[in-house]
């Protein structure tokens, strides 16, 4: 059984991968090089050298990554480095794939724009199905272990070095473009991580604990936790209320807390992805 699932959970993490690939080579082929526009990491270097001398951009990515396969063998460990071959595999296939789609519009700006939703779009698969496309991400793991700097200050110094590379040796543009394509694209894949439905964590300063819970349990039908708390000035203990409702339901949590304690002190967070009863659950994750 636990085989069986085993091997059901790799052929969903490959099919995600292959469709990731797809939808990013697709963005790349029909918005990205018809418009000439730069892109981060060694994808990014490969557009620039098929700008330069007209390389075949799936292969520069594959023959680039080769040497960052062999450099980060030990430092991003067995698993991800056969789902970072696979990506790259299959993100190879996938730009020769598509490689005759005709562009999708003319208009840098439209371009960038959509571009940068269908590649987080197909970013975002990727990485849920837990692959990557290799790259500057792993050189960052690397350098992430010899130097003080953070894997993302790296990947972004990287992706600065190839963007002032593009505006160097094509005009300022296509790099002021291309940072607005990534940018987009970062919260495309933020998006496809965890869901569109952010939720909200309130914490709830009372003197009426019980009746705000009751009613959040109830009419709410959401879990609350009790935190033991001490005001520092008052020196007084009370019972601090945390729960965690979507966004439809936070005004009537307002309601709740202000019909039983107007003056309860309360702190309202963003939560970007909740796991667990009466939330997503933790199969595909």
């Amino acid at each position: 059984m636990f085989k069986k699932r085993l091997l059901w959970d790799v052929i969903k993490q490959s099919l995600g991968i292959i469709l990731g690939s797809l939808i990013v080579a697709t963005s790349i082929n029909t918005f990205i090089l018809p418009n000439r526009i730069a892109d981060g990491g060694i994808t990014g270097i490969a557009i620039i050298f098929h700008y330069l001398f007209q390389w075949d951009v799936g292969l520069t990515v594959f023959v680039l990554n080769i040497p960052l396969f062999i450099l980060g063998y030990k430092a991003i460990g067995k698993r991800l480095l056969v789902l970072s071959i696979l990506g790259v595999s299959f993100f190879t296939l996938a730009l020769r794939f598509t490689g005759g789609l005709s562009a999708v519009t003319n208009d840098t700006l439209l371009a960038v724009v959509f571009g940068g939703l269908v590649t987080g779009i197909g970013m975002g698969i990727i990485f849920r199905s837990r692959g990557s496309l290799g790259g500057t991400d792993i050189l960052a793991i690397v350098l992430n272990k010899k130097t003080p700097f953070s894997v993302g200050q790296i990947i972004l110094g990287l992706d600065t070095i190839i963007f002032l590379g593009a505006a160097v040796l094509f005009k300022p543009e296509m790099a002021m473009y291309a940072m607005i394509y990534m940018f987009i694209a970062s919260k495309v894949i933020d998006l496809v991580q965890a869901g569109l439905d952010n939720s909200k964590s309130v914490m709830v300063v009372t003197d009426k604990p019980e009746a705000i819970a009751a009613d959040i349990i109830k009419i709410l039908e959401r879990g609350v936790t009790y935190f033991s708390a001490e005001g520092a000035y008052s020196q007084t203990k009370k019972k601090v209320i945390y729960s965690i409702v979507n966004r439809t339901q936070l005004s009537q949590m307002k309601e709740i807390v202000h019909k039983h304690d107007p003056d309860a002190f309360v702190s309202i967070a963003e939560v970007s992805e909740v796991v667990g009863e009466g939330f997503a659950s933790w199969k595909g994750h």
